[in-house]
């Protein structure tokens, strides 16, 4: 009885009574988790779940002193997916970081909810890609207004060939748009890539920072660098001046396309840095648009907003 957790026999009485599961739980070790109604009624019901807990009770108790102790969400998880406490424990925390991404947050939840987190990494995974991509070829299906209920739609079985092929289908869509409204759009793009141009920099370092001037720059920034960011909404939310899109070239090879830079007005956060194939720039690189870049953008806002 002295192993019980709670020092008290009347309380463990009323455990007992109730879960005669929680004997097996102390008797193994875990009396930590013998408070757990949610495990003990797995337990109950679940003789290979008992087995279980045992060939993982070393592990769960933390006997080698590495670990923390595991939440009820992840043992059950562990166990129902057939993976290690660890792998589930890192795909938890891979989920966790996934919510908060800025693209499941903005696009992605529209279609996968975040009780399907785990079951879209395990997808990405499978299909060798990422959280980017697959939020521009949810964009694309929403404008071309899929059924995203459909696994075959949610989930396609081979990922790059469906996202090539609805991305194509969502330039065409857009490109057969009224001629006017497709004018005025570009008329707006102009004014709001001047009203920021004082955010470009060119000074004495080997990377320079522009700002799209149009669309078209867009396209073919994407296509040059094989990423979506002329084939999706990214010219709207530069109109609507949500964010900015600026390039990032060398300055010794000022007209090729090098990195691609989103940055948030509202947030005054770079949202999206990305090279060739979306690939992360070099460290080089990401320390001049924080050090540098990041401070002068700052100041030069500040500078736009009060002549406003």
């Amino acid at each position: 009885m002295n192993k019980y957790p709670y020092g008290d026999v009347i309380k463990y009485l009323r455990v007992y009574e109730q879960f005669p599961q929680a004997e097996h739980f102390i008797k193994i070790g875990l009396q930590h988790l013998a408070t757990s109604k949610t495990l003990l009624k797995k337990a109950a019901s679940d003789k290979s779940f008992r087995k279980w807990l045992i060939r993982n009770a070393k592990l769960l108790r933390n006997e080698y002193g590495r670990f923390p102790y595991f939440s009820a969400k992840i043992i059950l998880s562990a166990y129902k997916r057939k993976v290690t406490l660890l792998e589930m424990q890192r795909l938890e925390r891979e989920g966790k970081e996934a919510l908060r991404d800025y693209s499941y947050r903005n696009t992605i939840s529209r279609v996968i909810p975040e009780k399907e987190i785990l079951s879209l990494l395990d997808y990405l995974k499978a299909q060798n890609t990422n959280l980017n991509s697959y939020a521009d070829y949810i964009r694309a299906c929403l404008f071309l207004n899929l059924d995203m209920n459909l696994p075959k739609n949610k989930f396609p079985h081979d990922f790059k060939r469906w996202h090539d092929i609805r991305i194509d289908e969502y330039r065409t869509a857009r490109a057969l748009k009224d001629e006017e409204e497709r004018k005025e759009m570009y008329r707006k793009f102009a004014l709001i890539a001047e009203k920021y141009l004082p955010m470009q920099r060119d000074m004495k370092d080997a990377f320079i920072v522009v700002i799209a001037r149009s669309p078209a720059d867009l396209t073919h920034e994407g296509d040059m660098l094989h990423h979506c960011v002329g084939r999706m909404n990214y010219d709207q939310r530069f109109i609507r001046e949500e964010s900015l899109i600026f390039f990032i070239r060398n300055k010794e090879a000022p007209d090729v396309p090098f990195v691609t830079m989103e940055y948030s007005l509202k947030n005054g956060k770079v949202l999206q840095c990305y090279g060739d194939h979306d690939t992360r720039p070099s460290e080089e690189v990401l320390n001049f648009v924080n050090r540098k870049w990041l401070p002068y953008a700052h100041r030069k806002l500040k500078t736009i907003t009060a002549a406003a």
